[in-house]
This record gives structure tokens, C-alpha cells and sequence, in this order.
């Protein structure tokens, strides 16, 4: 055979295979997964997502393939990395969290949303019911844990009248928020002050602001600018002497009192079925949604003893997890 028959039968063999792993990746469905927050501390909770699909029968790189994106704490970058993520081929957009939920809906409104966790669709007017959501938007949700945090605050300090409560000022889902703080404040005799911040250079005039106002506590909120970022209010809240419970135990073990909220760990996986049937041609529409109702308690003794408080054997004995 010619050197130049050779090469050229070379060549048809390497292309014919490139065309078959060309076929064989746009066979394989793409998941987009956007997140508000940074990749740090995400392993666990990427590790758990993937043993959802795993159980489902999906391996990453085998039979599924799943994009990541972050933005850091940056709102503005949800939309466009939402696009991007669509460009490259995602067939469903996973999420968490109320910013990021309607950034991905309004970029890819023809793409089906599926929630980790986000609050009560019905309440925020994206979906029609529970049972049968009738739109693009389904997965994970939970009610509003801030009453629950306020009254857990209160067990801790049961002299208390007054507490602040941190909410990020980017938050669509705030009018609902307070509406249901409030209320449920109100039946244990709380007075609640509201602070909105937007960017964590307000961390520290904020604390200023609540401690002019007269609180005795504060609840910090379950936005990603808290989440991601549980050091400035939890350190804040003890430099400032104030009791305090955020929405998750990383809160608790930055010196946060207490942390009370959705189990994340738990209930990622759970995205798993919501994406299977998707992939099989389910409309998210008629999937029905889940409220959560998995949830752990996380309470700091030693930031207890600093502040000069006792932890009633009550909530010591509902803590998921109690930090020495």
C-alpha cells in the first residue's frame, strides 16, 4: 500500500471515530447547575447531588454530563451564565434559592427549572399548586423558617421583646418573608426590626444600626449573601453581645448561638427524580413539588457561655448537632 493510501485511510478512520464521540456526546443529556454562591465548601453538596443521579442510574461523564457554574455572590452574573449554560446544550437548570430561580426562569423561560430549595412556589406566583405546578418550575421547596428562628431565639433568651432580623436587600421574595415573620412574631410578643443589606461591605454598620435600635437578638436570613458568607454576622452578633440563629450550622460553628434551617445535605439528592423524569419527557409542569421537611437545629455552647446564657435542656435535646 501507497504511504499516501495509508495516510489517508489514516485520516477517514480518525474522523469516522471523531463523528462517533461527536454523536455519542450529544447523546448524552447535559444538566446545567447554577449556583448564586463560590465553589468553596461546595464538594460536600456536589457529592450528594451526584449520588442522587447515581441512584437514578446517572454517572457523570458516563451517561450524563453536568455543567457547574458560580457566580460568586454576583446577581448580575446568574442570567448570563444561565444563557451560556442553555448554549452548551442543558436540557434542565438545577438551582437553589429564590434569586436564581427567577434569574434562570427569565433567561431560559422554556427550560425547565428544577429547585433544591427555594421558597414556597404558590406563595411567590410560580406555580399554580404543589400537586401540579402548571409552569416550568418544580423540585424542592420549604415554608418560611424565619418565625421558627425567632421563636427558637426566644426560648434562648425569654426575656427578649425585641429582635433584629438581617435580610438580603436583593431578596424578591422579602414582602412574604416579613409578612410571615411578623406574624408569627406577634404570637409570642416579639417586636421585629428588619435590616436589608446588599453587599457585605454593610455587614458591620448594620450590627451598628441594630444595636442603636435596641435588639436583644438578631435572625440572620437564609439568602447565599449569609449563606456563603457566614463569618461577618455570626462574628458581629458575638462582638456586639447579641444572641443570634442563622439558617445553617455553618453559621453555628463561625460563632453564630444557633442555627436552625434546611438540611441542604439532605434534601440535594432528592433533584435526582425531578431531572430523571425531565430527561424522559415529563413536563416540569406536572411534577409535583415538594415542601421540605427535613430540617436541623446546630447550637454553639461555647458561644453560649460567652454570652452568659444557659441552653434550656429542651432545645438541647431537639439539636441535630451541639458544637463545645
Amino acid at each position: 500500500m501507497r504511504r499516501r493510501e495509508f495516510i489517508g485511510l489514516l485520516s477517514a478512520a480518525a474522523a469516522g471515530w471523531s463523528s462517533r464521540v461527536r454523536a455519542q456526546q450529544l447523546a448524552i443529556p447535559v444538566v446545567g447547575y447554577l449556583f448564586l454562591g463560590s465553589q468553596r465548601g461546595y464538594q460536600p453538596f456536589k457529592d450528594a447531588f451526584l449520588s442522587g443521579l447515581a441512584s437514578r442510574g446517572y454517572i457523570e461523564g458516563k451517561n450524563i454530563r453536568v455543567l457547574y457554574r458560580f457566580a460568586d455572590g454576583h446577581q448580575d452574573r446568574l442570567m448570563p451564565l444561565t444563557t451560556e449554560l442553555v448554549s452548551l446544550g442543558a436540557r434542565v437548570i438545577v438551582t437553589a434559592g429564590t434569586l436564581s430561580i427567577e434569574a434562570a426562569h427569565k433567561a431560559a423561560p422554556s427550560v425547565p427549572i428544577v429547585s433544591l430549595i427555594g421558597p414556597d412556589p404558590v406563595a411567590m406566583g410560580w406555580a399554580k399548586s404543589l400537586a401540579k405546578p402548571g409552569g416550568m418550575i418544580t423540585g424542592t421547596f420549604f415554608s418560611n423558617q424565619a418565625p421558627k428562628r425567632a421563636e427558637l431565639l426566644k426560648e434562648l433568651v425569654p426575656q427578649a421583646i425585641r429582635f433584629g432580623v438581617l435580610l438580603d436587600g436583593n431578596n424578591p421574595a422579602n414582602p412574604y418573608l416579613r409578612k410571615n415573620a411578623v406574624d408569627g412574631a406577634r404570637t409570642i410578643g416579639l417586636e421585629l426590626e428588619f435590616i436589608e443589606l446588599k453587599e457585605l461591605s454593610e455587614f458591620a454598620a448594620a450590627f451598628d444600626r441594630l444595636r442603636s435600635l435596641g435588639v436583644e437578638g438578631v435572625v440572620v436570613g437564609a439568602d447565599p449573601i449569609f449563606f456563603s458568607n457566614p463569618e461577618p454576622s455570626a462574628e458581629l452578633a458575638l462582638a456586639h453581645k447579641l444572641p443570634s440563629v442563622g439558617d445553617d450550622r455553618s453559621f453555628a460553628k463561625a460563632g453564630g448561638l444557633c442555627a436552625h434551617g434546611a438540611d441542604y445535605l439532605a434534601i440535594t439528592p432528592r433533584a435526582a427524580r425531578f431531572i430523571d423524569e425531565i430527561l424522559k419527557g415529563a413536563a416540569p409542569g406536572d411534577l409535583a413539588a415538594e415542601l421540605s421537611t427535613d430540617f436541623q437545629l446546630t447550637v454553639n455552647l461555647k458561644t453560649a457561655r460567652e454570652l452568659g446564657i444557659t441552653v434550656p435542656p429542651t432545645v438541647l435535646a431537639r439539636a441535630t448537632e451541639v458544637i463545645e
